[in-house]
């Protein structure tokens, strides 16, 4: 067996951001499946779903020790997002959505990234955004509008493997902005590990996971991310969020202009 080692750096380079930011594996790693390895555009969302899942374990475990897991918000969500994923599935087996039939997961990635990056480049606006939406958003109906945040998350990540991460926080935050960053962190990655297993799951089923360069990526991707964290307190946020946003801007345009 031959070891790849463009995909273990790849997996590395990845998740550094990811150590770094703490958002982007499925906004990065998607395009650059397509791109540098060549997937079809399905097998690399679906590659790359259990990419995030598997990567996001251990963080979702050490968050849920340290008692940052907000169960309330993270089950909620997933009452939502997991009907959702399997629905999305479930359609795209019916319509047959595969690896020769992939135009419109092209057309979800490349939109997938572009909401991506607008909320990753207006991070700080979204917590004064939240307080202003308190006048809506009521203790009352606030339950619902987590179930359904996390159905449109379900139905995005199913089809692009996009969103779980900064996408999922975003919300989490315009509908909670007094929850503890903290633990708005570790509620958001509690929600996004059952999640993208389960559409990791659906995308198995049709056959659209590499499982060898999987296991390439994680190789140089679950050091790397471990290391990057260390070195977080090192870097100024804004540099590491604008780097992450223009990444994101030219993976959009990439992928929108090969659909």
């Amino acid at each position: 067996m031959t070891i790849d080692w463009q995909a273990i750096a790849a997996g590395a380079g990845v998740g550094s951001i990811v150590g770094l930011t703490g958002v982007g594996g499925g906004s990065l790693m998607t395009p650059l499946l397509i791109s540098v390895f060549h997937l079809d555009k399905a097998v690399a969302i679906g590659t790359d779903l259990w990419f995030a899942g598997l990567t996001k374990v251990s963080g979702s475990v050490a968050h849920h020790r340290e008692g940052h897991v907000d169960y309330h918000i993270t089950s909620r969500l997933l009452m939502g997002s997991i009907p959702m994923s399997i629905l999305t599935m479930v359609f795209m087996h019916v319509v047959g959505i595969s690896k020769s039939k992939d135009s419109m997961l092209a057309y979800a990635l490349g939109i997938a990234l572009l909401l991506t990056a607008v909320t990753v480049a207006f991070r700080p606006v979204w917590f004064r955004v939240g307080i202003w939406l308190e006048r809506w958003i009521t203790r009352d109906n606030r339950p619902t509008l987590t179930v359904l945040c996390g159905a449109i998350l379900g139905v995005m990540v199913s089809l692009s493997s996009i969103g779980a991460g900064a996408l999922g926080a975003t919300m989490i935050l315009l509908l909670y902005p007094r929850v503890d960053m903290k633990r708005l962190v570790g509620s958001d990655i509690a929600h996004a590990v059952p999640l993208t297993i389960v559409a990791g799951i659906g995308h198995a089923s049709l056959g659209n996971v590499n499982w060898m360069l999987l296991v390439e990526l994680l190789i140089g991707s679950i050091p790397a991310i471990w290391l990057a964290a260390k070195l977080t307190r090192h870097m100024p946020e804004a540099v590491t969020r604008m780097a992450l946003c223009l990444c994101l801007l030219f993976a959009a345009q990439k992928v929108l202009l090969t659909a």
